[in-house]
């Protein structure tokens, strides 16, 4: 047993400590599967309370609004009744001493008129990311999107505000903006999915500043150091986006100006896929970033155990968040720690409603006895 590994000491977040630096990644899990898209103690409570060991967990992307949607059965944070089932399931986390954010979530236009009773999905420009929506009805194409209004952005920038405040309430630590993979945020970065001429778009300052108007709100509802964020510098080619020279710079300044607030954590993804022959792409993410951000840095994508600790120990990060291992290993911390062999997830229940690939998991200890 191995307790010495750099995964497994504890870090300070804001004014949160976290027992070990593994980190349970938000993941789409499909599981809300009732009319008013709430998180119940007996699926997501549960799946989430199996994995309480965790140092922190990030839970599956929470859509801030109706508009928000984009995929089959996830859950909300917008409405009452979605506020209170997740005090249910903070409260289960918490009793296992667990710390638990929430990710805030607004897909943009890759989303699709079936969610939105047939009408379009906003995003900063009206160009189709020629995707794939999971709809009620299965994978459909995506479409033209509605460019968004001043207005629009306006109303958007306040639905993470009162999500945030509604995340809050329901007992979450904290939230993650999520500013990544494709969505609506992201959308407002890139130069490919944003040709807006107005205060939103043309330059990478205006590109980005829907997002720090919307961390500016937030922070006026909860404390500063309790919002961390998730970005993916050299997406492409996937989620309709498209990287391009300006894509890296507007990045490197997103990043640069995040030193102006005190966060609890930047989430970077590494590559999803191979981008070596990409112009302008880089490879290598928390390489890069760690030098120019000066709070925590959370790195994500493709790491097992060695990889992870030796991202800790060669300093190019702090914490290293795990998907697809915690859906197949609730106790993934123990089997850390234990040298434990890690069990295989089964794909075809990754996104099918109920218990079965989601809760009935079981730990190393009960399969051993």
């Amino acid at each position: 047993m191995n307790t010495n590994q750099a995964l497994l000491k504890p870090i300070k977040i804001g004014d949160l400590t976290l027992k070990n630096r593994v980190i349970m990644a938000p993941m789409t899990r499909s599981r809300a599967d009732n009319p008013d898209k709430i998180a119940t103690a007996e699926l997501q409570g549960t799946y989430y309370q199996q994995r309480a060991s965790a140092g922190l967990i990030i839970t599956e992307g929470s859509q801030v609004s109706e508009k928000a949607v984009g995929y089959i059965n996830t859950p909300g944070i917008h409405t009452k009744a979605q506020t209170e089932g997740w005090k249910e399931v903070t409260k289960m986390v918490h009793d296992e001493g667990g710390k638990i954010f929430i990710q805030l979530w607004h897909v943009g236009r890759i989303s699709h008129p079936d969610f939105h009773n047939g009408e379009l999905p906003h995003a900063p420009s009206a160009l189709n990311p020629e995707a794939k929506s999971f709809t009620p009805d299965g994978f459909k194409e995506t479409v033209t999107p509605k460019e968004m209004t001043v207005e629009d952005i306006k109303q958007t920038v306040q639905d993470f505000k009162n999500a945030a405040a509604n995340a809050w309430e329901a007992g979450f630590d904290g939230v993650e903006i999520h500013s990544s993979n494709g969505y609506l945020l992201h959308q407002f970065f890139s130069s490919t999915s944003n040709i807006r001429d107005d205060e939103y778009g043309g330059s990478i300052e205006n590109r980005a500043k829907i997002l720090f108007e919307i961390i500016d709100e937030i922070k006026q509802v909860m404390p500063e150091n309790r919002i961390g964020l998730r970005l993916n510098p050299s997406l492409h080619g996937i989620f309709g986006m498209t990287l391009n020279e300006e894509t890296i710079p507007t990045f490197d300044y997103i990043i640069e100006k995040l030193n102006e607030y005190d966060l609890a954590y930047l989430h970077l993804s590494e590559p999803f896929n191979d981008v070596s022959d990409v112009e302008g792409a880089v490879t290598e993410i928390a390489k890069r970033y760690r030098p120019m951000y000066k709070g925590n840095l959370m790195i994500n994508a493709h790491f097992d155990r060695e990889s992870g600790n030796k991202v800790i120990e060669d300093g190019d990060a702090d914490m290293v968040a795990y998907g697809k291992p915690y859906i197949s290993n609730p106790d993934l911390v123990e089997r850390f720690e234990s040298g434990g062999e890690l069990a295989e997830f089964n794909t075809d229940t990754f996104y099918t409603p109920g218990y079965k690939g989601y809760t009935d998991y079981p730990k190393l200890q009960e399969v051993e006895n």
